[in-house]
């Protein structure tokens, strides 16, 4: 069996097994031997999962906790979704879904953040000038996060009411 068949089995028993965090680790390999087409489908049916998990999490009121593999995994795709629709234009979308992702955690910091993306979406429906304005990547980058966790103070005058 060559390489790509077996991470293609690989994915398989992950997805059978509901595993987002497996499908997480196979990323690279994935981006390496799949073609265009083969990499949305990877990303689709994590996705799909991640849908899924969320949909049982609302359905049993239980927030997702950071610590917990599968539900880290979970929040990192749906963020990765909310953000896929800020870039797109679909601003109006992405604040609904940051607003989600606000109250779907017990993680006071990640939640803050969500809370500061969903401003920032509802007031600058351009994803690019929320990066520029509101985003500080170099603080996000240090501080070791999947999502942007950090903003500059011009971020308060660009997102919110009463900066308006």
């Amino acid at each position: 069996m060559d390489r790509k068949e077996a991470l293609k089995e690989k994915i398989l028993k992950a997805q059978e097994a509901g595993d987002i965090a497996a499908l997480y680790v196979l990323e690279q390999e994935a981006s390496e031997l799949f073609g265009e087409q083969e990499q949305v489908a990877y990303y689709a049916n994590i996705l799909e999962l991640a849908l899924e998990n969320l949909t049982d999490a609302l359905g049993s009121a239980r927030r997702m906790k950071m610590d917990e593999v599968q539900d880290f995994a979970t929040l990192r795709a749906l963020y990765e979704y909310a953000i896929e629709h800020y870039s797109a234009g679909k601003a109006t979308d992405a604040a609904a879904l940051f607003e989600i992702l606000a109250g779907l955690t017990e993680d006071a910091r990640f939640s803050d953040a969500m809370r500061r993306h969903q401003q920032c979406a509802e007031r600058l429906s351009d994803f690019e000038q929320f990066l520029d304005d509101a985003a500080d990547l170099d603080a996000t980058q240090r501080n070791g996060t999947f999502y942007i966790s950090a903003f500059t103070r011009a971020e308060n005058d660009a997102c919110e009411e009463n900066g308006e």
